[in-house]
């Protein structure tokens, strides 16, 4: 498989999880590493994500779950609980998600992921 159809079925498969917001983290690299913004297209979303073996849904709910557990990808964890919000995840199965990592990562990192949801959901809210 070549380049440019790794870069077209990642993108496809990053406006389908992540809409806009998807798209604005690429103009954000554009200006400083336009190659490391191929990279996150072509990987992360062109390779794993269009893997057959998962659902968007639960690559969403398994990726909230380690950037919460990771405890400082706040940014990130931001984009990935609208990514599943976009893709079928409930609010009160991402509130779950996060919390049950306190069990495994710790209180500090399930409260600073309950924080980016709270965010989420107020960004949605008031959209």
């Amino acid at each position: 498989m070549n380049t440019q159809d790794r870069y077209e079925r990642g993108l496809a498969k990053l406006q389908e999880i992540d809409g806009q917001a998807g798209e604005q983290v690429l103009e954000s690299l554009g200006g400083i590493a336009p190659d490391f913004a191929r990279y996150l297209i072509e990987f992360p979303f062109g390779d794993i994500y269009s893997r057959p073996g998962l659902d968007l849904r639960s690559r969403e709910i398994a990726v909230v779950a380690a950037l919460t557990a990771l405890g400082n990808a706040a940014p990130q964890l931001k984009v990935h609980i609208q990514g599943a919000l976009n893709v079928g995840v409930s609010r009160t199965e991402l509130v779950e998600i996060i919390m049950q990592m306190a069990v495994y990562a710790g209180f500090p990192a399930a409260l600073n992921g309950l924080a980016a949801a709270k965010e989420v959901f107020a960004r949605n809210a008031s959209a």
